[in-house]
């Protein structure tokens, strides 16, 4: 029996349109495929659960903006919506004092900071660091995320320096891109320099590729995997636009096989790191698709996996476990998960 024959009877799936050919390809490499376990994470951005899987009830691991909804870039395809979940932290004392409210109250095991670029695609958290050192001087055991922007060396230094365990920074391969979607005068050489600058440091770094950037297409795609094969990174976060972000007709939404293709293509170029699919991508039926392929390439995690990945994960015998986390962080609390477990 293929791939295909073994999901064919999830219910979750039934109405699904899967393309054979690209199935068949994930199914020629099973064997290294298989091999892999895959991690559902489920952090505490938003609500979540479905018929498989329940999210986490606490605040075990936020996201904080500095800037609350503020972002002077306004790119495309996010008009600042990704910032409406997070929660506020405008002044360093702000963070400090929640961060110290959730790990009393809610037992907070880390959190991701975050905020509005500058015009430069730029973040500035100087302000912040003597907050994130005094954190982790006080409690050794929080990990600390941060969605760096475009930066130097002297500045990732300076997050290494503080404590901060993960660096995340998006790849764009394609100047199109940054200069219609960013709406951003900058070379995709900087966007190499940053991830150059992150890794020469002891920090884990995570870059990030948002399929379908470019008003849905594939564009650049390819050539920001090509950087980040470059480098020593600790994983990979691929995303899937979500068009209805954007000014209605601005862009498409990608196909579920042109993000398959792309799944794939990044598993075949990273074989040793990790390759993980993160929050956003499209909802619905595309949504299904996509984290069934996800699961199919080799991708090593998934966050909010839809209704019916942990049954495709279990047709095609690879191992799940669930951690309440941003999936760029493992915080080893990991729950093996099952059918049986969550019914």
């Amino acid at each position: 029996m293929s791939w295909l024959d073994d999901i064919s009877g999830i219910e979750e799936l039934e109405d699904a349109d899967f393309d054979a050919a690209l199935m068949a390809k994930f199914e020629a490499h099973k064997d290294n495929i298989r091999q892999r376990p895959i991690r559902f994470s489920t952090p505490t951005f938003k609500e979540y659960e479905t018929s498989e899987i329940k999210g986490c009830g606490k605040n075990s691991f936020p996201a904080f903006s500095i800037t609350a909804g503020g972002c002077a870039l306004n790119c495309d395809h996010c008009q600042k919506k990704i910032l409406e979940p997070m929660i506020p932290a405008t002044k360093p004392e702000m963070l400090d004092q929640k961060v110290r409210d959730l790990i009393l109250l809610q037992d907070l095991k880390g959190f991701l900071l975050s905020g509005g670029s500058n015009k430069r695609n730029e973040i500035n958290y100087e302000r912040y660091y003597p907050v994130i050192e005094k954190l982790k001087r006080d409690f050794p055991h929080l990990q600390i995320a941060i969605h760096t922007a475009l930066t130097d060396e002297k500045s990732a230094k300076r997050m290494e320096a503080a404590g901060v365990d993960t660096a995340m920074m998006d790849v764009i391969g394609a100047q199109e891109t940054i200069e219609q979607v960013y709406h951003l005068d900058r070379p995709v050489e900087d966007f190499e320099a940053t991830l150059a600058a992150l890794t020469a440091t002891s920090m884990n770094i995570s870059p990030h590729i948002v399929i379908g950037l470019h008003y849905g297409k594939l564009l650049g795609e390819k050539n920001a995997l090509d950087m980040i094969a470059r480098y020593p990174v600790e994983a990979l976060v691929l995303v899937v636009i979500m068009p209805f972000y954007a000014k209605p007709g601005t862009f498409i939404t990608p196909s579920t096989q042109d993000v398959g293709e792309i799944f794939l293509e990044a598993r075949l170029r990273l074989p040793e790191q990790q390759v993980l699919l993160g929050c956003a991508r499209p909802a619905g039926m595309h949504k299904r698709v996509t984290d069934t392929y996800a699961i199919m390439a080799g991708i090593d995690g998934i966050a909010f996996p839809a209704e019916g990945a942990l049954a495709v994960a279990e047709a095609i015998a690879r191992p799940v476990h669930q951690e309440h986390a941003c999936c760029s962080i493992k915080l080893g609390t990991a729950e093996r998960l099952s059918r049986v477990s969550a019914a």
